[in-house]
């Protein structure tokens, strides 16, 4: 019950904010604050409910436990009736590593231009070891459209970067608007502080709002067609004027075939990400034999097989 209150005071909270309730919000809570505001704005908590019932809302202790799936979180969420198929420590507050891109590109497909031309800075500079690039350079001139392809596919952190600054001025200021769209749709266990998930104490998320941001982003045709999409060539002007061209490949190893997709299933597409604190993680959409969607995440396996090892036990348990 604790959840659902404070999921349903992330939405009410929400609703203030976006009607200009305080430029900079506290979004500490605790629950008597959370009981006190629901009784005391009893339509606001109806709207809440209402909303809430096109969600699928998580109760009670881990459902189907299964010994094989190891990662430290995992869920998969049914689309088709709301009903929560899987759940393994879904309000476990986590590093996810590069999904955090799947909030950057619904913020720049919702708010942005994609046929916008994008002039890339310094921003574009990323020295950190390890950190997954499109090897874009400041200088180089390509559409917001190419730029989110290089963010989802190869992961580029650079990517990111540069759709933050085109979108918001600064990655700070893009940061903010996560947030504020991360609470607006009720994902209040999450904060971030950048727009490629580079490993940050203070940037964290859970499995159950990385579904509601997945779920969300779903809502666009162009977010569907990026994640589902294998290669893609992105043609461009660089820095010295010159055309360059690059070929991005998907690093979901469902959809390059390098993982074979359990029977019955078709795997949409989705986001994977990798750090050291992060360790292997993955969501994605998939869809059944009869046309019913899933949400699926799998937070902190310990190595990339292993991930993959996860997603399909959970997967299958869609059509199991």
């Amino acid at each position: 019950m604790t959840q659902i209150r404070i999921f349903c005071f992330g939405i009410i909270l929400s609703w203030l904010l976006l009607a200009g309730c305080g430029k900079n919000p506290d979004y500490s809570y605790d629950t008597a604050r959370i009981d006190a505001l629901v009784s005391s704005v009893p339509a606001e908590r109806t709207r809440a409910i209402a909303f809430a019932k096109e969600l699928c809302v998580i109760t009670g202790d881990e459902l189907n436990p299964d010994p094989l799936v190891n990662a430290e979180a995992a869920a998969t969420f049914s689309l088709y009736d709301g009903t929560v198929i899987f759940q393994k420590n879904p309000f476990e507050r986590m590093n996810p590593a590069s999904i955090t891109k799947v909030m950057t590109a619904l913020i720049a497909i919702r708010d942005g231009n994609l046929s916008d031309f994008v002039t890339v800075g310094d921003e574009t500079v990323i020295t950190e070891p390890g950190a997954t690039l499109c090897h874009i350079k400041p200088g180089d001139t390509l559409t917001l459209e190419q730029l989110l392809y290089g963010l989802m596919l190869p992961s580029g952190n650079d990517a990111g970067a540069a759709i933050a600054v085109h979108m918001r001025g600064s990655v700070e200021a893009f940061a903010e608007e996560m947030n504020r769209t991360a609470h607006a749709i009720g994902a209040t266990g999450t904060h971030f502080v950048n727009p490629h998930g580079l490993t940050d104490e203070m940037h964290y998320t859970t499995a159950y709002d990385l579904y509601l941001i997945f779920n969300e982003a779903l809502k666009y045709p162009q977010f569907q067609n990026i994640i589902q999409t294998v290669r893609y060539t992105a043609n461009y002007t660089a820095a010295d004027g010159t055309l360059k061209s690059q070929e991005w490949k998907n690093s979901n190893q469902y959809l390059t075939g390098q993982v074979p997709t359990p029977s019955g299933i078709t795997v949409m597409g989705g986001k994977t990400g990798t750090t050291q604190a992060a360790g292997s993680c993955l969501i994605i959409g998939s869809r059944d034999a009869s046309g019913h969607e899933y949400v699926s995440v799998v937070l902190k396996a310990d190595n990339r097989t292993n991930l993959y090892h996860n997603m399909t036990k959970i997967i299958q348990k869609t059509v199991n």
